[in-house]
């Protein structure tokens, strides 16, 4: 194994452990935080993939906007104190057999596929895909309208945990 394949591993199983610590922990501020050691997890193995760009906007994004704001609305709800109800129930058997199976199965296909083995198609030397994107972006006929209906969507959510907390 090549140390780019360790390190693979290691990303993978941190990431897989934060992750089923996001959803198992019974404390909501803990969920969060292992939310973003999750996150981090994912721009870690974009980086591996040299995929910096989407790496640099999963930490700016994800991590710094959506988690931070995951925080704040948790904090000013006062929803710290610590789950009282059971965190299973009668069916998790059931659910961790159809997870294990349908990882099994997806693994399965993507072994035999021979997509694993593919490799990525080769850009043209003359685009630039961070041009291309910054273009699309800004452009009226391609995603200006979505990026700006989301920036309104987090102020709104911001704006309505605030009026929530709000004291009289």
């Amino acid at each position: 194994m090549s140390d780019v394949e360790i390190l693979f591993l290691i990303i993978a199983v941190v990431t897989l452990l934060a992750a089923l610590f996001v959803v198992t922990t019974p404390n909501l501020v803990h969920a969060a935080l292992w939310l973003i050691l999750t996150l981090f997890g994912v721009a870690a193995t974009f980086v591996l993939l040299n995929a910096t760009f989407l790496a640099v906007v999963q930490v700016v994004v994800y991590i710094g906007a959506i988690a931070v704001l995951m925080i704040f609305a948790i904090m000013l709800t006062r929803r710290v104190m610590k789950d009282s109800g059971p965190q299973t129930n009668a069916n998790w058997g059931w659910a961790a057999l159809l997870g294990l199976t349908l990882f099994a199965g997806l693994t399965f296909v993507l072994i035999n596929s021979g997509a694993a083995d593919a490799s990525l198609p080769a850009l043209a030397a003359d685009v630039d895909p961070l041009v291309q994107l910054g273009q699309e972006l800004v452009s009226p006929n391609a995603y200006v309208i979505p990026f700006e209906l989301a920036s309104v969507l987090l102020l709104a959510a911001m704006i309505g945990a605030i009026a929530v907390a709000w004291k009289e």
